[in-house]
């Protein structure tokens, strides 16, 4: 799978004791090298991996030339399309036409789509489609002779709410299916809005063309995680990216309001202004967190930094009183 798809694979591989081999992607383009992945396949390659969009950048990956090569080799095709799904479906129908990226692709075995996303649904519902019946079946599990009765489960999640089913499926038929074509329509113009205002800002420059929903951008001359946190003090939220350096924004309802997207550029546009002129040398605490773990050569340090602040958010030790107290 490419670099940029989303960490929950490597997530699952690490879990089930899979190798899981990442392509890298062109550090110009950004997109995967397709001759680097054929390469990369095995005869005990299990599946391919593509990504509609991807979540670093918002490129979306050559699915068809990643389905020819999974129909030369006979591996199935997996088509992450959780962060956009609820917009790339519409998007035709909003005036933004796409290559085929789902079944219309022969070889496309399964797409996930997150309904939390762009179907604004609550978090904690969410999609797998296959192509057949027949490989859907192998996500199910049934037991016959447990003594507690016959257990079946359709996912490894096991009993889900029905609050947020039923939340999820009221959205759904509350927005429908035009509701959805137009709120496709208003984000990616704003997207596309956003693109071009970005790529108009002296110091700054896209990482890639925005294909749905995020805009990603860099920088030359300045430390662009001096940005992020120039835009946090405005009240702004970005991600900050790295391999390469980088930060992107996902557009959504709220970007779309009125004002909103004419604000977000020209704070942008003063911040880069403030950086450029700015003889203050001294790293904001972005710049400090990325900037530090991108020159530790051994990632797995970094790793373990990252897992040592997840067990003190889990920490439950109540510190023994002192003898003063």
């Amino acid at each position: 799978m490419p670099v940029t798809a989303h960490p929950a694979f490597n997530k699952a591989c690490a879990y089930f004791k899979i190798k899981l081999i990442r392509i890298p992607v062109d550090p110009i383009t950004l997109e995967v090298d397709l001759k680097k992945m054929r390469r990369a396949i095995t005869k005990n390659t299990c599946m391919l991996v593509a990504s509609a969009p991807n979540f670093p950048h918002g490129a979306i990956d050559p699915i068809e030339d990643i389905s020819k090569i999974a129909l030369e080799y006979g591996i199935p095709l997996h088509v992450d399309a959780c962060l956009g799904g609820f917009l790339i479906a519409f998007m035709d129908e909003a005036g933004f036409p796409l290559k085929p990226f789902d079944f219309r692709v022969p070889g496309v075995m399964s797409i996930s789509c997150d309904t939390h996303k762009y179907g604004f649904t609550p978090k904690g519902a969410s999609v797998i489609l296959y192509r057949t019946p027949e490989i859907r079946e192998h996500q199910f599990y049934a037991l016959g002779d447990w003594p507690g009765g016959i257990y079946a489960s359709p996912s490894v999640a096991g009993s889900r709410s029905g609050y947020l089913i039923a939340c999820c499926w009221a959205t759904l038929m509350y927005y429908g299916h035009k509701g959805y074509v137009e709120e496709t329509r208003k984000i990616i113009e704003v997207t596309r809005y956003i693109a071009d205002g970005w790529s108009k800002i002296s110091g700054l420059r896209l990482l890639h063309n925005s294909d749905v929903s995020v805009v990603a951008a860099g920088s030359d001359i300045f430390n662009i995680y001096y940005l992020i946190d120039g835009m946090i003090a405005k009240g702004w939220h970005l991600n900050g990216l790295q391999n390469p350096a980088g930060i992107h924004i996902a557009i959504t309802q709220l970007h779309t309001q009125a004002g909103v997207a004419d604000r977000l550029l020209q704070d942008t546009r003063d911040c880069v202004a403030e950086i450029l002129k700015s003889d203050n040398k001294n790293d904001t605490p972005t710049a400090v967190i990325y900037g530090t773990s991108q020159k530790v050569p051994d990632k797995s340090i970094v790793c373990d930094m990252a897992k040592l602040f997840i067990g003190a958010c889990y920490e439950t030790r109540i510190p023994s009183a002192t003898k003063n107290e």
